[in-house]
C-alpha cells in the first residue's frame, strides 16, 4: 500500500503540473486524483466530492492533499479535508519540484512523504539572478 495523492488547484493547474510530473519521470508512481476548481464551482458540491476522492485514494496509508494557493477557494475545500475519517494532510503552495520530490518518494509514509514535499517544494524556488553569477 501507498499514499494517496490528491491535487485540489483552480482550474486546470494541477492537471498540467501532474502531466509534466509524469511525462519527466515516465510515469506516475501514487494513485493521484484531481479536482480542478473553476470560477463558478459550488465549494459544497466540490467538497463532497473531494470526500469521494480521498475515499478512492486511501488505501489505509492515508492521502496527502495538494493544493496551489492557501486562502482560496481550492485550499479552503482541501483544508476541509482535514476533518474527514481519512488520515489526511494538506500542503499548499503546490510547484513541480514538490510534485517530482513526492513521486521520487512514493514509498514513504504519509508524515515522511509531506516532509519531502515540504522541501522540494522550498528547494525548488531560487533566485536565479544569483546562481547566474556563478556561471
Amino acid at each position: 500500500m501507498t499514499v494517496g495523492v490528491l491535487i485540489v488547484t483552480h482550474r486546470d493547474v494541477g492537471d498540467a503540473l501532474l502531466k509534466t510530473a509524469a511525462n519527466t519521470l515516465g510515469f506516475c508512481p501514487l494513485a493521484t486524483s484531481l479536482l480542478g476548481v473553476e470560477d463558478d464551482s459550488e465549494p459544497d458540491k466540490l467538497h463532497r466530492k473531494a470526500l469521494g476522492l480521498l475515499t478512492l485514494l486511501d488505501s489505509g496509508e492515508g492521502v496527502l492533499v495538494l493544493t496551489d494557493m492557501y486562502g482560496s477557494t481550492p485550499s479552503n475545500i482541501a483544508c476541509k479535508l482535514l476533518s474527514s475519517e481519512h488520515q489526511v494532510r494538506v500542503i499548499s503552495g503546490l510547484n513541480l519540484p514538490m510534485l517530482i520530490r513526492i513521486f521520487n518518494y512514493s514509498n514513504l509514509t504519509l508524515d515522511e512523504i509531506m516532509h519531502k514535499a515540504l522541501s522540494g517544494g522550498r528547494e525548488g524556488v531560487m533566485d536565479c539572478s544569483v546562481e547566474v553569477d556563478r556561471l
